[in-house]
C-alpha cells in the first residue's frame, strides 16, 4: 500500500505522516510506503500507485479540486481524503466521490476512525478473486463481482464482464467473499452491497435493474442495517 499526502505546508505533512505511523503501529501492522508532495503539479508527476491520498484544497498553483479529478481520472479506485478548512469547496469535491472530508486541525481519533473504514474498502478494491470453472481459471478484482447465483446444480457469478459458473457451492462463496461489502440475503443469493439500485422486503434491484436477487423477509432489517453502514463508509 501506498499513502499520499499532498499540502504545501510542510509542518502539516509532518504532522499527519506521525499520525499515519501511530495509527499503523497502533494496529501492529506494517507500515505503509507514506510519501508526500507539497504541490498538485508535483503529485501529478508521479508516476507511483496512489492507494490512499490526503489532499489539501487549498495550495498554490493547481488546487485540490484539479487535482483530485485529475487522480480519479487516473484511477477510480484512489481513495482520496480532503484536507480543508474551506468549507465552501465541499460541493465540489463531491463530485468526484471523495471518501472523507477532514477539517483542519486534524482531529486524530476522527482520523484513525476514517482510516479504518478506507482500509476496509482499500481491502475490497485490491482482493483477487479466482474462480475456478470447468474451462479454467479466471481472476477478478472482488468490486467487480456483482452477486452469486445458485441455479439447480449451478453456482453463478456475475461479474461486470461476464457470467460465469463456478464449480464451488454458494457456501464456498460465501466465505470466500468475507468482505465488507458482500451480504448473504437468500441461500441462493450472495450480492455486492456497491450494485445494489433498491430493495425490498423480498427482492434485490441492482446494476440500473440488470440482476434481482431473492431476500429472505427475515434479512430485511440485517441488510438495511448494514447497506447503511456500507453507504457511510464509502462517503
Amino acid at each position: 500500500m501506498r499513502i499520499v499526502i499532498c499540502d504545501d505546508d510542510r509542518e502539516q505533512i509532518e504532522q499527519l505522516t506521525r499520525q499515519l505511523r501511530q495509527f499503523f503501529t497502533s494496529l501492529h501492522s506494517k507500515l505503509p510506503d507514506i510519501v508526500s508532495f507539497e504541490s498538485g503539479e508535483a503529485l501529478l508527476a508521479d508516476t507511483g500507485s496512489k492507494d490512499i491520498v490526503f489532499l489539501d484544497i487549498e495550495m498554490a498553483g493547481l488546487n485540490g479540486i484539479y487535482v483530485g479529478k485529475a487522480l480519479k481520472e487516473q484511477n477510480k479506485n484512489t481513495i482520496i481524503f480532503i484536507i480543508t478548512s474551506y468549507v465552501e469547496y465541499l460541493d465540489d469535491a463531491m463530485r468526484f466521490h471523495v471518501f472523507r472530508y477532514l477539517t483542519k486541525p486534524l482531529n486524530p481519533q476522527r482520523l484513525y476512525d476514517n482510516l479504518k473504514e478506507a482500509l476496509h474498502l482499500y481491502n475490497t478494491l485490491s482482493t483477487t478473486i479466482a474462480i475456478e470453472t470447468k474451462d479454467g481459471l479466471y481472476t477478478y478484482n472482488a468490486y467487480e463481482i456483482i452477486c452469486v447465483e445458485a441455479q439447480a446444480r449451478k453456482v453463478i457469478l456475475y461479474t461486470l464482464q461476464r457470467e460465469l459458473e463456478s464449480i464451488n457451492s454458494i457456501d464456498y462463496w460465501d466465505e470466500e467473499l468475507s468482505l465488507p461489502c458482500f451480504f448473504r440475503c437468500h441461500r441462493s443469493f450472495i450480492v455486492n452491497m456497491k450494485y445494489i439500485d433498491h430493495f425490498d422486503h423480498s427482492l434485490i434491484h441492482l446494476c440500473s435493474d440488470r440482476y434481482t436477487a431473492y431476500l429472505t423477509r427475515r434479512k430485511y432489517s440485517e441488510l438495511r442495517e448494514k447497506y447503511l453502514l456500507y453507504l457511510e463508509s464509502t462517503r
